[in-house]
């Protein structure tokens, strides 16, 4: 990389860093609207991942 890789390297890592704050950021947007629109399912500790989802029996 003539030199460069270090440069090259950091950025391909602060980048995937960033992309990585940017989706946990909009999944805690998600929940907090979600909370907002319908308070009473999450007083009693449900989420909305664990009622999305079919239980195993």
């Amino acid at each position: 990389m003539g030199g460069y890789g270090l440069y090259v390297w950091g950025s391909y890592g602060v980048t995937f860093v960033l992309l990585g704050a940017e989706v946990l950021m909009l999944l805690k947007r998600k929940r907090n609207l979600a909370r907002r629109e319908n308070p009473e399912q999450f007083a009693a500790g449900n989420s909305e991942l664990e009622s999305s989802f079919p239980e195993n029996q």
